[in-house]
């Protein structure tokens, strides 16, 4: 008899012998600069987790003082029981933070973006994408049954070129929404939003941004990259992100206009059919904001860091592509050197993952690193050695 679940494991093995699978480490212990992965201790060169307040203090005092007060669980989805006073008031703290009218928070950034999307377009209307935006948002397209256009990456000209032809489609659509990563993740640089933004009211389209890896990152006390561009919430009509980088914990968000807040919680499935966050949780993303408001030094760093690691690791001749964020790449080619040199880096006590395809391109696998602002100065200088010894063993510097 015929197993229907054959092609799970062969698959899999297809993954293994192109040197694609992606092997689990396993973190003993909390995400800090120096951490306990698979049994070694090792410097953390890839987590999202960029100001380090994963461990801050503040943040576990906040989710302790939760659990006293209001337990582990909220017992619901936010619509019947389960919108507590910690949400409301982390909605209110963020809408101030982030200079918006109102504030909604999801169930992760994913959820945001699969959940938001499909109900602000549908059939008869067109989404205008970025051509390396996130999986989260190509999902979220592929749900809305919207007809999509692509424009080359950040290229504003070409954006112009697909807004310009949308306008003489017939029928006319209904509605142009379009959609760009702030910070784009594999890559570490930023979306001109301040022009990209400046096209689409042109053209009458509506702007939703991804900030994922922009919050906490730019703009004054990290609050991302619409403050960054200095643009009015009339220029940016949803501003999304997460709670699970920058701000250390989990969860995602958008902020933007009343309406905008309203029309999602009333339509958004990933939102009306999810557990809301657990009292901890909600707690720990206020503290955050908190930290953000009043410890500038974190931001600070983390640029000081960013600065000097991208100058060190050019000048020894590595690749890091176009990075203008504390994302910088390492880009080797080849997926097999991506992993041996990921595999080397942290036999001399540095984790950072290899990204290979179909994360980026075959010929474009790299190392991403991603700042931390709690890692010292002497930390960077180990981790920038530990590139150069691994780099020059492979024949890269």
């Amino acid at each position: 008899m015929r197993d229907p679940t054959a092609f799970l494991g062969q698959e899999y093995r297809q993954l293994v012998e192109s040197q694609l699978d992606w092997r689990l480490r396993v973190l003993e212990g909390p995400s800090t600069p120096w951490c306990e992965i698979d049994g070694k201790r090792v410097l953390m060169f890839c987590s999202n987790n960029y100001l380090g307040l994963s461990n801050h203090p503040k943040l576990k005092e906040a989710a302790r003082r939760a659990i006293d007060t209001h337990g582990v669980g909220s017992g619901s989805v936010r619509p019947i029981a389960g919108t507590m006073d910690l949400h409301v008031e982390l909605e209110r703290r963020l809408a101030a933070f982030k200079h918006a009218e109102a504030s909604l928070v999801y169930q992760s950034g994913f959820a945001t973006n699969s959940g938001l999307i499909p109900q602000l377009v549908g059939e008869g209307d067109l989404v205008v994408s970025d051509e390396l935006n996130h999986g989260s948002i190509i999902d979220g397209v592929r749900l809305s049954r919207a007809e999509r256009a692509v424009y080359k990456h950040t290229d504003v000209a070409d954006l112009e070129r697909v807004l310009a032809s949308a306008e003489e489609h017939a029928p006319a659509y209904r509605r142009i929404l379009l959609i760009t990563d702030g910070v784009f993740s594999m890559d570490g640089d930023i979306a001109p939003l301040d022009r990209i933004s400046a096209a689409a009211a042109k053209h009458g389209a509506m702007v939703y941004v991804d900030d994922a890896h922009g919050e906490g990152v730019l703009g004054p006390h990290g609050r991302g990259i619409v403050s960054h561009f200095n643009l009015g919430r009339d220029r940016v009509h949803v501003e999304m992100g997460t709670f699970s980088k920058a701000f250390g914990v989990v969860g995602g968000h958008i902020s933007g206009s009343t309406d905008l807040i309203r029309f999602a919680y009333n339509k958004s499935r990933t939102w009306l059919l999810s557990g809301s966050h657990p009292p901890p949780v909600a707690a720990a993303c206020l503290a955050a904001i908190d930290v953000l408001e009043s410890e500038p030094e974190h931001v600070e760093r983390l640029w000081n860091h960013t600065r000097r690691f991208k100058q060190e690791m050019g000048d020894l001749g590595f690749n890091t592509g176009h990075s203008e964020t504390p994302i910088t790449p390492v880009i080797v080619g080849e997926s097999g050197v991506a992993q041996r040199l990921s595999a080397r880096l942290f036999e001399l006590g540095v984790f950072a993952l290899p990204i290979v395809f179909p994360m980026v391109a075959k010929d474009k696998a790299r190392i991403r690193t991603i700042m931390n602002a709690a890692l010292t100065d002497d930390d960077v200088g180990r981790a920038i050695a530990a590139f150069e010894t691994a780099g020059r063993e492979l024949g890269l510097v």
